[in-house]
């Protein structure tokens, strides 16, 4: 069985109470008894899990030079295979999916996580290439929320952006040349929101294949927001419009 290392907190909280058989041991700075590191061993015993006291110095080998925070654990790296269609079949209500084309930087895709996590998303959807993909600094960043939130690598992504649009979702891409702006787009039903790297953005198939494409207002100096940043405003404003009475 392969297994891979995951560290921090609330990554190895939300592991095992989400999916407390994936994990196998965990590692502990031996200096910790702090209230952070009781609860963790109660509710590592509580899944009949060992916890394993070792130095700052392995845990520091094992997390790769990451910050720790004083522990870091031992998962199952085989992980359920979840498509798009396991998604959208479960649901009741209109899909809110956020597609990331490009993010590279595990501490960006984290973030984004985190933000699809707060805003009700139904799941992330990456391509296999060019991304970061479900990493130890990403678990740790998205404090939980890589276990809460699906995460979909697809093959090619702008195949998938047309599947969606034949479910009826409607793909809408952020670009700072956009005629339209978030201040004034009307959004309701099933939602994709399509967001690129910064400074690079969109790729040039994929941007061609959104339905609809909407700038971020900006009334400061600088020209882009980080990617997660921008998240969080899109999908903010969509819960807002889709939330209010009337």
């Amino acid at each position: 069985m392969s297994t891979r290392i995951i560290f921090g907190f609330h990554a190895i909280t939300s592991r095992l109470r989400q999916h407390p058989d994936s994990v196998k041991e965990i590692y502990l700075d031996a200096s910790r008894h702090d209230q952070r590191a009781r609860d963790l061993t109660k509710l590592a015993e509580g899944n009949k899990l060992k916890i394993i006291a070792c130095d700052n110095a392995r845990l520091t080998a094992m997390a790769g030079g990451a910050r720790h925070q004083g522990v870091a654990a031992s998962i199952d790296a085989a992980q359920r295979h979840v498509d798009i269609e396991d998604v959208l079949e479960t649901l009741t209500e209109p899909a809110l999916l956020l597609v990331l084309d490009g993010i590279q930087d595990p501490h960006n895709l984290g973030a984004c996580l985190r933000v699809a996590d707060a805003f009700g998303v139904h799941a992330v959807i990456a391509p296999k290439d060019r991304a970061v993909g479900l990493n130890a600094t990403v678990h740790k960043v998205a404090s939980g929320a890589a276990d809460t939130v699906p995460y979909i690598a697809v093959t090619n992504l702008a195949r998938t952006l047309r599947d969606l649009k034949d479910r009826g979702i409607w793909v809408i891409g952020t670009d700072a040349d956009a005629k339209e702006n978030l201040n004034t787009v009307k959004l309701s039903g099933a939602i994709a929101w399509v967001l690129g790297a910064e400074g690079e953005g969109m790729r040039r198939l994929t941007r061609e294949t959104c339905d609809q494409l909407v700038a971020i207002p900006m009334l400061g100096s600088i020209e882009s927001l980080n990617v997660s940043v921008s998240a969080g405003v899109c999908l903010f404003e969509t819960q807002r419009q889709l939330r209010k009475p009337g």
